[in-house]
């Protein structure tokens, strides 16, 4: 036993190095540490904010899901890893013999689960590749010496009770548990005794919105290079499509550009609803096994690249051609999104990308004859003001969530947002059956610029004409096939 072990503890060196190889485009240390130099000018006076790593998740028995890290730990610190703690000071401490502002724990190394899962960065690694000023190990955290009464403020998130505990010591469940207990946190109080004591689970929140909302140069190339990734998906499903290709085939048809493009992940569950399908606003099933002419089919898709989220949807004819209705609610959906785009400017409300869309939508509807005006109860509801045919709102930032943090008072410069309005005529609607399973809906990504917006997903056809004509095109799939399977062999 003590060669293995001994055989374990030579490979870590090794493991180390394959494990940290990083791209060449993707973000550095310095860029994390800004991001903490940034925080840390927001933050109040005499406050500390702590961040947690996301919870592995359990996907079956020893089987779990492919660990994702929480955006504003990834934000902050670039780590990657699960069960950490980070802790930003406003002001210097003093820790040990050294004056910090801020500490990071992790997992320290372990020969046996690298073999396993991995190598670790450890506190070593920590220190070294990630630019913090120090790392200690995660068990260190329950004896650690820091007196969490002496702030003004301590920010952090509120906890949400989904952690498991694991047989690691200093795993995720302990850290919380333990930063609970030095605290004096008790589940369900902080609202009824927030001016008691000094935990607050409310500002931390908006400083990273101001942060995140905003994005930097070296976010913005990650973004295009997600966004770009995605439209070219769209333009090749675009070609291969045809009636009686499964939903679910032409969802691997995206997906596959998106690994071919080195894109880790997909930013969502993809969405791919044709006919009446794609009028359940997140349908992620994708099983109809033979989509049918005549049909629209709905498809929201955003690779994920190096952390980056695109958000990016088309809706087009599956034999190639829109229908005369089809078309019809078409080119509202497409003229209530590009007269959304033209207002954008910096310091206009959020709002009123919304309300450009909702008029459009509503009077357009009323003009084809859908309902006889915006008055009708039945179709617009009186209180909320949505129209039963576009349910939901139509801009929201993305970065490193497809709806990420950021501010929606009004628009900023180098801010990240979509446009997609969309309308949806379910089967057993009050509409005439001919407007039937019909599901619209057109998003987009767009960069705040100082003098308007710029269209980043512009790569995949939006005019109903220009789709047509793409859909004519031969695709690099159309021929290719897998032998034919039969029950029984």
């Amino acid at each position: 036993m003590r060669k293995v072990l001994g055989t374990l503890l030579c490979l870590l060196p090794v493991l180390a190095t394959a494990q940290q190889k990083v791209a060449s485009d993707d973000l550095k240390s310095e860029f994390h540490k800004e991001r903490r130099a940034e925080l840390r000018a927001k933050m109040p006076d005499n406050s500390v904010a702590i961040f947690f790593a996301n919870a592995v998740r359990n996907r079956s028995n020893d089987v779990y899901y492919v660990y994702h890290q929480d955006p504003n730990f990834y934000y902050l610190t670039g780590h990657k890893e699960p069960h950490g703690v980070l802790l930003v000071f406003k002001e210097q401490q003093q820790v040990n013999d050294e004056k910090l502002n801020e500490i990071l724990f992790v997992r320290g190394r372990d020969a046996l689960r690298e073999l396993y899962d991995g190598a670790r960065l450890g506190k070593d690694g920590a220190s070294e590749k990630l630019d913090v000023q120090i790392a200690f190990e995660n068990p260190d955290f329950k004896t650690f010496n820091i007196d969490f009464s002496t702030f003004d403020k301590v920010l952090f998130y509120d906890f949400q009770n989904d952690v498991r505990d694991t047989e690691e010591e200093g795993d995720l469940y302990d850290l919380i548990e333990q930063f609970k207990e030095k605290v004096g946190y008790k589940q369900g109080e902080l609202a009824i005794e927030a001016q008691k004591n000094n935990l607050d689970v409310v500002t931390l929140d908006t400083l990273m919105q101001e942060l995140r909302g905003v994005k930097t140069k070296e976010e913005l190339t990650l973004i295009r290079k997600a966004v770009d990734i995605s439209t070219i998906g769209q333009r090749e499903v675009m070609k291969a499509m045809r009636p009686g290709m499964s939903e679910a085939e032409i969802q691997g048809i995206h997906e596959f550009v998106f690994k071919k493009y080195g894109a880790e992940y997909e930013g969502y569950p993809s969405i791919v609803g044709a006919g009446n399908h794609g009028c359940t606003l997140h349908y992620i099933d994708n099983y109809k096994p033979a989509i049918e002419d005549g049909e629209l089919i709905l498809m929201d898709l955003g690779a994920e690249y190096h952390g980056y989220t695109a958000d990016v949807t088309r809706t087009i004819p599956v034999n190639g051609k829109f229908t005369k209705e089809q078309k019809l609610i078409y080119d509202l959906v497409y003229a209530a999104q590009q007269a959304a785009a033209d207002t954008c400017k910096v310091g206009l409300p959020f709002s009123v990308l919304y309300e450009t869309t909702k008029e459009i939508v509503n009077n357009g509807l009323v003009e084809l004859g859908l309902y006889e005006s915006v008055e009708d109860e039945d179709v617009i509801n009186t209180e909320t003001g949505r129209n039963r045919y576009y349910p939901h709102g139509c801009c929201h930032h993305i970065g490193l969530d497809v709806h990420d943090k950021g501010l929606h008072g009004s628009l900023e410069e180098n801010m990240t947002i979509t446009i997609e309005p969309g309308i949806y005529i379910p089967s057993g609607s009050p509409a005439d059956k001919k407007w039937w399973n019909i599901p619209v809906r057109i998003e987009d990504d767009y960069l705040i610029t100082k003098d308007g917006c710029e269209l980043l997903s512009n790569k995949a056809p939006r005019k109903s004409e220009e789709i047509e004509k793409l859909m004519k095109e031969t695709s690099i799939f159309t021929d290719y096939t897998l032998p034919e399977l039969k029950s029984g062999e």
